[in-house]
Order: structure tokens, then C-alpha cells, then sequence
């Protein structure tokens, strides 16, 4: 999909009742995801749900992957936030309790909704392209950089490279656990926790 052909929202709500509008339809439409997956995923079934009339949610949306999309980017908001938030509460803690930390942010978004999260990555590979992402992508790439480079550890490659294979690794185990439908959060948490300490040099416990 090209820049030109991405899914955009309509509009950007500027009021309280029209963010309130935008986040029913999102709301609705995760809901729908869950419960009935991709073959009861409509625009019609969306504005259903959120309690909306159809017009109201195209004044948003103008076809429901730009609905998919708005999904896309708010799950990669929501991790930014609960990285951020994690980080800021660890301040001044071993590197390796960060980690530990961030591992746990990791896993807990894959499974507080495991379907959602599963079809959403479905659909973020379908879309294609950007989505909008970049800040939110930025903020978690920035989280993991900023630990690797305010920490002591002898780093087996520059901190730029070292930031993109973590990144790598824990997105694309967590990716693979929810594509296959894993639902042994201890074992994926510990799956991830080796590979990336094994990666740093450091011993897994």
C-alpha cells in the first residue's frame, strides 16, 4: 500500500463528545474483532455497536480499514505510554530489572486481550505501510535506546544496532506466540528475557 492510499481518519476530533465518538467506534470495533473475528468485522456492525449512525462514523472514517488503522496506531500508542510509564517508575534501578520490566509491558499487552492483539497484527501486516506509527515507534525504540545507553554494560555492537536486534527479537517472538495463539504468558515472558539477555552477554539469571 503507498503513502498516497493509506487508511487516514476523515478528520482529527478536536472536541470532548467527538473524541468520545472516536473512541466508541474503536471500542466497538475491537469488541467485534474479539467476538466474531474478521468475517463479522463491517462498518455497518461497527456503528452498530458504538451506538452510532453509519454517517457519523464515515465522517471519521472513511471505510472500515482506515477504522482498522485508527486500531493500529492506538495499540502502538498504548504500549509507547505503558513503556514510558514503566521506565519512569524504575529510575535509578539495575538495568536488568528495566529489561525485566519492559519484558513484562511487553507480554502483558500481548495478552490482555490475546485475539485483539493477535488480529491486529494480522492486520497490520495486510495494511502495509506506515499507518501513522511513527511517533509511537519512535517513543518505544527511544525507551530501549536510552536504558542501553545510560547503563554500564559493554554492548556487543554500537547502541544503535544493539537498540534495532532487542527491538527485533522481542517484537518478533511476541508476534510469533500470539500468530500460533500462545497462551503460557510465564513461558513466553521467559522466552523473550533469554534472548535478550543471552544477546547482551548476560547470565539469564
Amino acid at each position: 500500500m503507498s503513502a498516497d492510499t493509506l487508511p487516514v481518519p476523515r478528520k482529527t476530533p478536536v472536541q470532548a463528545r467527538s473524541s468520545a465518538t472516536v473512541e466508541a467506534i474503536l471500542e466497538a470495533a475491537a469488541h467485534i474483532l474479539e467476538a466474531e473475528g474478521l468475517e463479522g468485522y463491517t462498518t455497518n456492525a461497527i456503528a452498530k455497536r458504538a451506538g452510532v449512525s453509519i454517517g457519523s462514523l464515515y465522517q471519521y472514517f472513511p471505510n472500515k480499514d482506515a477504522v482498522t488503522a485508527a486500531l493500529v496506531r492506538s495499540d502502538s500508542d498504548s504500549m509507547a505510554v505503558r513503556m514510558e510509564e514503566v521506565m519512569a517508575t524504575h529510575a535509578g534501578r539495575p538495568v536488568r530489572d528495566c529489561i525485566d520490566a519492559l519484558i513484562d509491558v511487553a507480554v502483558c499487552h500481548q495478552f490482555d486481550r490475546p485475539l485483539l492483539a493477535r488480529l491486529i497484527d494480522l492486520e497490520e501486516h495486510r495494511l502495509g505501510g506506515s499507518l501513522g506509527m511513527e511517533d509511537a515507534k519512535l517513543r518505544i525504540v527511544g525507551v530501549v535506546r536510552n536504558l542501553l545507553a545510560n547503563s554500564d554494560l559493554e554492548l556487543p555492537f554500537d547502541v544503535e544496532t544493539v537498540t534495532q536486534d532487542i527491538f527485533a527479537m522481542s517484537h518478533g517472538i511476541t508476534d510469533s506466540a500470539g500468530m500460533s495463539g500462545e497462551t503460557d504468558r510465564a513461558r513466553l515472558n521467559a522466552r523473550i528475557r533469554h534472548a535478550i539477555l543471552s544477546y547482551l552477554g548476560l547470565p539469564p539469571s
